[in-house]
């Protein structure tokens, strides 16, 4: 597992690439690089995520497994009035999503390196957003769900992108267990939207 994306310290060697996409409207350049999540550019989960999601001008958001920044800058720059933290356990995902806030002109975010939520547990959300990391297994994906509720305010939302082959009937009932509502959004090849109102 050493140079999979879901590791504290990838040791694959670097291969920076620069890549833009349209996000919302607006342009972004990322740099991205060898070990992190879908670096060859933001991968379609992410974009139909980011496309979907409603946010309040002055909404705090979390971006759980942030990578090298795509949903969390792209949600910056709808929360104007706002706030962002962007988590993720790969030092190198973190570093970029850093570099590509400042490439953007971003400055209401704030990015860390966290094990899950574990280091941002003691504040609140309005919003939490992930692309969760499947390939780290149900376990992890199920106590990011976990997290999310506990760090979210009343009547806050998580919002989950997660193809219905990895798993998205279980995230639903998970979801279930946990929050008072829950609904899925909508569907694009193969991956659902889903909504978990708290």
């Amino acid at each position: 597992m050493s140079n999979h994306y879901y590791t504290q310290k990838p040791t694959v060697a670097h291969d920076l690439h620069t890549i833009e996409e349209q996000l919302r409207g607006r342009k972004f350049t990322f740099v991205t690089d060898a070990g992190v999540f879908s670096k060859k550019g933001v991968d379609y989960g992410s974009k139909v995520l980011i496309e979907a999601m409603e946010l309040p001008v002055d909404a705090r958001v979390l971006d759980v497994g942030c990578g090298y920044g795509p949903i969390g800058l792209a949600a910056a720059a709808l929360v104007p009035e706002g706030h962002v933290t962007m988590v993720d356990i790969n030092e190198r995902a973190v570093e970029l999503a850093k570099q590509n806030a400042v490439r953007n002109q971003i400055s209401n975010v704030e990015i860390k390196q966290s094990d899950r939520l574990a280091e941002v547990m003691g504040s609140r959300y309005d919003v939490v957003l992930t692309n969760p990391p499947i390939r780290a297994g149900k376990e992890v994906v199920h106590s990011i769900f976990e997290q999310a509720y506990e760090v979210l305010k009343p009547g806050g939302s998580l919002w989950v992108i997660i193809q219905k082959k990895q798993g998205a009937p279980s995230a639903f009932a998970k979801l279930e267990s946990l929050f008072s509502k829950v609904k899925e959004l909508g569907k694009d090849k193969g991956y659902r939207i889903l909504k978990a109102e708290k």
